[in-house]
């Protein structure tokens, strides 16, 4: 998983410099559907102390490529989604839940060009990875689940959009032992910066 990482950042900074147009990188700050399920039973009977993080950052790179008519388009994207750590306390003793996911999505995009609006829509599959930490022993697991995505962006520049973007993941639920290590299914929103070369 390490390395899939480190090409997924090499591709993010390195690639869209060197080639050709139709290229950009993201950033978004949103948050989103988090439901950290083994952690409210155990505050719910034990009376610890929970902590919940529905936020997230996320850098992605993507490619479109013009229709017949320049104006619609065809993208693909892959994202790189860092989600807040929860965070279950109770008698100086702690445990937490990491997650973090690779979204991969292919969308239809209605380019109406600089100084306007343009909205997409696509689906796609996302790779997440969810880890339980209690003190020095953990549990983790991935879990492939089908997302949509719809949106909007205004571009200031040939360069530069900014927008909205709105994400519905299906069957997030990731369980290990009987035990719900994270569940992001539902609904989630955030706002981009797109770079476009």
């Amino acid at each position: 998983m390490k390395k899939f990482v480190i090409a997924v950042l090499a591709v993010l900074f390195v690639a869209p410099a060197a080639i050709a147009e139709g290229w950009g990188v993201g950033v978004k700050l949103g948050a989103g559907e988090n439901d950290p399920k083994t952690m409210k039973e155990a505050f719910d009977s034990l009376g610890g102390e929970l902590d919940k993080n529905a936020g997230y950052f996320n850098l992605e790179v993507l490619h479109e490529w013009a229709l017949n008519d320049e104006a619609n388009k065809i993208g693909a994207k892959v994202g790189w989604d860092m989600y807040g750590e929860n965070e279950y306390k109770r008698l100086g003793q702690k445990a937490t839940e990491e997650t973090y996911s690779f979204p991969f999505t292919v969308y239809y995009k209605r380019d109406n060009g600089v100084k306007n609006l343009s909205w997409f829509g696509g689906a796609g599959v996302t790779i997440l990875r969810s880890k339980i930490e209690v003190g020095a022993n953990d549990t983790s697991k991935n879990k492939v689940f089908p997302h949509v995505v719809i949106g909007g962006e205004y571009r200031f520049t040939k360069v530069f959009a900014l927008g909205l973007e709105a994400r519905y993941n299906f069957a997030a639920k990731v369980k290990k032992d009987g035990m719900v290590l994270s569940d992001r299914t539902g609904f989630g929103g955030a706002l981009t910066g797109r770079f476009y070369f």
